[in-house]
């Protein structure tokens, strides 16, 4: 955003008109923290991990909302809430069933709670469990990369898949339950 360097470590702004992140020094971060500056155009990408230990998905209900893929994340933005799954060539909007959605919303508050535009719901399921966490939107297309960088072949391959595992532990260890002070 302006012309300081911004280092390894540093904050991202979502420019929600060209639905883009933005890497930014600190005091441009700072400067969008406010939903109103900029004319709420752009906004700083907070830094919450959390987790609904109380309220945890089963795979029906995952299954319910009809995404076909194991990872996916809930984005709302001013058209509603889209969701999207990585992939090798990117983040892919799929179909999501909005009133399983809604639904489901009732008994599990964590997906409602996320900031429009700078908080996603990442949820990922294998064969036995379905893990639904609060992230920053950033973090998400950190997954994207990594699935980008190194999908081969139709299955992903075991590169993408540990790495892939790894990016999961990172953000299982980086959460705190849903509900405790900020």
């Amino acid at each position: 955003m302006c012309v300081k360097p911004t280092g390894h470590w540093h904050g991202h702004v979502v420019d929600t008109e060209h639905r883009s992140i933005l890497c930014t020094c600190r005091a441009c971060f700072l400067l969008f923290t406010s939903p109103e500056a900029g004319g709420g155009r752009y906004r700083a990408v907070p830094d919450r991990y959390l987790r609904d230990d109380e309220h945890p998905l089963v795979k029906a209900e995952w299954d319910g909302l009809g995404i076909p893929v194991g990872a996916a994340f809930l984005l709302r933005g001013g058209g509603g809430t889209a969701a999207f799954y990585p992939s090798p060539a990117g983040a892919t909007e799929c179909l999501l069933n909005l009133d399983a959605l809604a639904d489901l919303a009732v008994t599990h508050p964590l997906l409602a709670a996320a900031e429009p535009e700078v908080e996603a719901i990442l949820i990922h399921t294998t064969d036995d469990r379905v893990e639904a966490y609060l992230v920053p939107i950033d973090v998400c297309y950190r997954l994207v990369g990594t699935v980008r960088r190194y999908w081969k072949g139709f299955d992903g391959g075991q590169e993408a898949r540990d790495h892939i595992e790894e990016f999961f532990a990172d953000v299982r260890s980086a959460t705190r339950p849903f509900g405790e002070q900020e």
